[in-house]
């Protein structure tokens, strides 16, 4: 699809295949982002190094196209950040 602004949230629980289906049909002056959360994998066949966002993001980097945002402060709520952290 070109110029397109696309978003895929909870990457984290796409395998690799599935973000290379995604990312490689995108098309001519279409940005695409890529969000997720390796600490939140709902996927029982992945981990936080074999989700679909970490293998882009180790596959892409330094590539002048590609750029990769880690974010430092968490907008979530009290509960959410502990359920997070202990569940």
């Amino acid at each position: 699809i070109p110029h397109q602004f696309m978003i895929v949230d909870e990457a984290q629980n796409l395998t690799p295949h599935e973000v290379k289906t995604i990312v490689s049909r995108v098309g001519e002056g279409t940005k695409l982002v890529l969000t997720g959360d390796v600490g939140q994998i709902d996927n029982p066949y992945l981990d936080q190094s074999s989700n679909g966002l970490s293998y882009t993001v180790e596959k892409m980097r330094g590539l002048g196209l590609v750029g990769h945002v880690m974010l430092a402060k968490s907008e979530r709520s009290d509960l959410a950040s502990l359920a997070a952290e202990r569940l």
